[in-house]
């Protein structure tokens, strides 16, 4: 029986999991961290400093100026980390253009196995509690496993808009 995705707030017992995960991306020179956190977690010593700033996002606490409250969750096979989501709980002026409610990242060695189009699957009903009515996601032109991801779970393609000569194309998904 195949193991299921769930969504975890970021918890000591999969730090090292993740931190493997961060490599693989590393390694393929992009990363699995969303926004500021990036440089925050690069060994298990550095866990409760990032735990706190992601709990202080979180509840709204000490964001810096442009941010909004958001929630980053790991998302969790068994013991292993296969990916994060991060979910604002609304949206800036520039949210509201590019970026969206919602971000996720899969693991490099576990893209193709179903855990992206599950974990925003997941990451939609975490944002239906909160309140949002519909969720905004983009995306790369080029991204096909995140293109299939959104339209997967409902996504209906806006707008395409051109940031930085990069085709971005733009989501709505609707509860």
């Amino acid at each position: 029986m195949k193991k299921k995705v769930k969504l975890s707030l970021p918890n000591k017992k999969y730090a090292l999991s993740y931190l493997k995960g961060e490599k693989e991306f590393q390694a393929e020179n992009t990363v699995m961290a969303s926004g500021g956190s990036i440089n925050l977690f690069k060994s298990i010593s550095d866990f409760p400093v990032y735990h706190k700033i992601l709990e202080e996002r979180r509840k709204g606490i000490n964001l810096k100026k442009g941010k909004v409250p958001s929630t980053q969750y790991w998302a969790v096979v068994g013991n292993k980390v296969v990916g994060r989501l991060s979910l604002r709980h609304r949206l800036n002026k520039a949210l509201a253009i590019m970026g969206g409610h919602i971000g996720y990242a899969i693991v490099p060695s576990e893209r193709r196995k179903g855990h992206g189009t599950e974990i925003l699957r997941l990451g939609l009903e975490k944002a239906k509690k909160l309140g949002i009515k519909k969720a905004l996601l983009t995306c790369d032109e080029k991204n096909i496993g995140s293109r299939k991801i959104i339209e997967a779970n409902g996504g209906i393609l806006i707008n395409k808009i051109k940031e930085n000569d990069i085709i971005k194309r733009r989501y709505w998904i609707s509860f």
